[in-house]
């Protein structure tokens, strides 16, 4: 769609610089912006819950908490996919 903005002659002249430094038309980069701001308030205004474990020990004795200690022990107790 089409429209005018008014936009202060400072600001456009960063975000067209922006924008050819990305290889984006000036619409493309103007879209991509408004976009990242909307998404940051929707964000904001609808927290993520995440659940939190009360019970156990924590990880088994030898098992460190990185991506490749997890799947090692997975691995190991036959119980990944």
């Amino acid at each position: 769609m089409r429209t005018t903005l008014n936009i202060d002659e400072r600001l456009l002249a960063v975000a067209k610089r922006r924008a050819a430094e990305r290889h984006l038309t000036l619409g493309e980069f103007v879209e991509e912006a408004v976009r990242r701001e909307l998404v940051s308030e929707i964000g904001r205004s609808a927290p993520v819950s995440l659940p939190v474990f009360t019970r156990g020990t924590g990880m088994r004795p030898g098992v460190d908490g990185s991506n490749r200690g997890l799947y090692d022990a997975l691995d190991a107790s036959g119980e990944r996919a």
